[in-house]
């Protein structure tokens, strides 16, 4: 998921014993808490004349992306984003990645209901930058993300925040489909078959109400930007599956050191290709700002590797959402050898 959901295990959670693990279940509870604090009705705040021109033209908007995602959709029609919360802050939470020096496997943390990620997520920035500093003191690779958005997994009225209006509508839009999607189905320890789904409801979704709002030739901009996303993941892969292989060999921990940053130079190198293809714009200049490490490599998950196989059980399905809905929860339902044969055998027929 684009988003943190450590919240909806923190919150619901029994401390599982440690000073440690009990200030993190602490300070997440309180961001929690704070954050809901924050939430007023959407409706509201389009009413109150204090409200800014600005404010109230893109909540309007996301009053008509929630009301479309339901009943177009077919999305939960519950109280999640019918809310607006402003954090005072560019960021909701910070996330915290690591991984060992000379790996590109993560580390992970599990907690109750939404199992194992790879990330720790904190309410405060300094928070976040304690932890990393720990584990950089323990020899780890670490990066520590701001993140603009955050779910619960429906388990809470979400609200849509402040962070969240830094995109265009397409964004916003795409972004509430995603979330909500998550909310429909989800299943424990299945992170590519969740993602894929989100993505590929994230995708139509933004199709259907382009459609809807006769602006189909917006799709084009969409998609291409989605395709931008692609490119940068394709060449993160890749300087991943080159450290691998690097880290397979048996040299000498210095040696494998400076190989390790012509990987991440010529990573490097790859993004300015890229730029100069995407005519000089880029919206990860700041992501390759300064030194690059196997955690942050780790941040970029590639969640789209099912959405063709889930692109052919829509067409399957008559592009009838209701009845795709159905057999994904089917599917989902399958051991998971089972899940990923089918899975495998449609991906086969989209011919990637």
């Amino acid at each position: 998921m684009r988003i943190g959901v450590l919240a909806l295990a923190v919150v619901l959670a029994v401390p599982l014993g440690g000073c440690t693990r009990a200030g993190y279940y602490l300070q997440s509870a309180r961001g929690q808490l704070d954050l809901l604090s924050r939430r007023v009705a959407i409706e509201k705040l389009i009413e109150d004349p204090e409200t800014s021109n600005e404010l109230r033209d893109r909540l309007v908007t996301v009053n008509a992306i929630r009301e479309f995602a339901s009943a177009e959709l077919g999305l939960p029609d519950n109280r999640s984003y019918r809310g607006y919360a402003d954090l005072e802050r560019a960021y909701v939470v910070w996330n915290v990645f690591a991984a060992p020096e000379f790996s590109v496997e993560p580390e992970s943390w599990c907690f109750p209901i939404v199992g194992c990620v790879t990330y720790r997520g904190y309410f405060k920035e300094h928070s976040a930058q304690k932890f990393a500093a720990q584990l950089a003191a323990d020899g780890l690779d670490v990066y520590v993300a701001g993140i603009a958005a955050y779910s619960t997994l429906g388990r809470f009225a979400d609200p849509v925040l402040n962070t969240m209006l830094s995109g265009d509508d397409l964004y916003l839009a795409g972004l509430i489909f995603h979330e909500l999607s998550h909310q429909l189905f989800y299943i424990k320890d299945a992170t590519e078959f969740n993602e894929s789904f989100a993505m590929l409801i994230e995708e139509e979704g933004v199709r259907r109400w382009l459609v809807h709002n006769e602006n189909e030739q917006a799709w084009d901009g969409w998609l291409a930007r989605r395709v931008r996303a692609e490119q940068f993941n394709q060449i993160v892969s890749l300087a991943r599956e080159n450290l691998m292989a690097l880290y397979a060999t048996d040299i000498d921990p210095a040696q494998m050191r400076a190989e390790k940053q012509l990987v991440m130079a010529q990573l490097k190198k790859s993004h300015e290709r890229l730029r100069t293809q995407w005519g000089g714009h880029s919206s990860y200049e700041g992501w390759f700002a300064g030194p690059l490490n196997n955690a942050q490599l780790s941040s970029v998950a590639t969640y789209t590797l099912l959405v063709p196989a889930l692109r052919v059980l829509l067409s399957q399905s008559a592009n009838d959402l209701a009845i795709f809905y159905q057999r994904v929860q089917e599917i989902g339902a399958l051991p998971v050898e089972e899940r990923e044969q089918i899975l495998q055998k449609l991906g086969a027929r989209s011919g990637h």
